[in-house]
């Protein structure tokens, strides 16, 4: 089977390889064989491939991939809860592969007449959104939150679910250009990134309570969001694409009781029962069904084109998430 591996950290396009593997053989009583059909790259997955995502670089050689989407294709003599042919969200990490054995308890059938291109974005960005929203301080109806790298795919994924719970949007975006598009969205306020963001935001919502910001930058961008949140608010940090460390400086935290967080969705996942993680993506997979939760697409490549994806990923500027098929050609 074809496999995308990394062996040595750099450029990501460059360290990038596809290489044949085994397939994965037979499945245990509680196993199941899974086909991929289509996997995203995301920012992390970049990060990855330069050795740069985490506090511990991965061992190398590598297969990255934090989430996909695929088919059971075989199923364990003791499997009952999902059989051939279902669709599944792909377990991380190590998608970018064409088959993948994985513990059964850990997939669970999703609905057959979804588009699987949104289903294969499903196991990262819309729970990222969800749990920072609206478990660790979340704002009330009618309260806002203000999030930065808003374009982004956990950025549209948190303007949709905000708007379900009651709560608007301040999105902040690095280009005039994005401005237009983010609006048109569903964001309530869309401002260019700025030293005098935290004036331009109180012009924009007056006196309303701000009590969370989603900080997807770091560095001083963190500084900004911190201006931006009520005293007692909280920065959600999930993030650092700035590559530079978070700044809150002792006005916010001293003063104004600011707290800076991190959330790392990996550290939920082991965290959390799998019953319990089953459930928030059937609630989150019933959102992408009925058109609530969905991310533009930019583009589709082959896997034996994955150095393209890459690069393509890897630039600035993009409209929409780069995905890679698996499908026979």
């Amino acid at each position: 089977m074809l496999a995308a591996q990394v062996n040595v950290f750099g450029r990501p396009e460059t360290v990038i390889e596809i290489v044949e593997q085994a397939d994965p053989g037979e499945p245990g009583a509680d196993e199941v064989i899974i086909e991929a059909e289509f996997v995203p790259i995301n920012p992390a997955d970049i990060l990855n491939l330069e050795g740069k995502y985490g506090a511990v670089p991965p061992i190398l050689p590598m297969i990255p991939g934090a989430e996909g989407v695929g088919r059971i294709a075989k199923t364990g003599s003791a499997v009952r809860h999902v059989k051939l042919g279902d669709r599944v969200l792909l377990p991380g990490p190590g998608c970018w592969r064409e088959c993948i054995k994985a513990p059964a308890k850990v997939v669970f059938a999703l609905p057959g007449d979804v588009d699987p291109k949104q289903l294969a974005m499903l196991r990262v960005n819309p729970p990222t959104a969800y749990l920072m929203l609206h478990q660790i301080a979340a704002p009330k109806p009618g309260q806002w939150v203000i999030q930065n790298a808003a374009n982004s795919g956990v950025g549209h994924c948190l303007i949709r679910l905000a708007r379900l719970a009651g709560v608007k949007t301040v999105n902040v975006v690095r280009r005039e250009e994005l401005v237009a598009p983010l609006r048109a969205f569903g964001g309530d306020v869309v401002l260019t990134d700025g030293p005098d963001l935290d004036a331009r935001v109180r012009a924009a919502i007056c006196e309303a309570a701000l009590p969370l910001a989603i900080d997807a930058v770091g560095g001083s961008g963190t500084q900004r969001l911190a201006r931006c949140v009520s005293d007692g608010g909280t920065v959600v940090n999930y993030g650092m694409l700035s590559g530079e460390p978070c700044i809150v400086d002792g006005r916010e935290t001293v003063f104004r009781d600011v707290r800076l967080q991190g959330f790392w969705l990996r550290k939920w996942f082991v965290d959390t029962p799998p019953a319990q993680i089953a459930d928030l993506y059937r609630e989150l997979t019933s959102k992408v069904a009925n058109g609530t939760l969905a991310v533009e697409v930019e583009a589709v490549y082959p896997i034996r084109k994955i150095k393209e994806a890459v690069a393509h990923a890897a630039r600035n500027g993009r409209s929409g998430k780069i995905l890679v098929s698996f499908a026979r050609e």
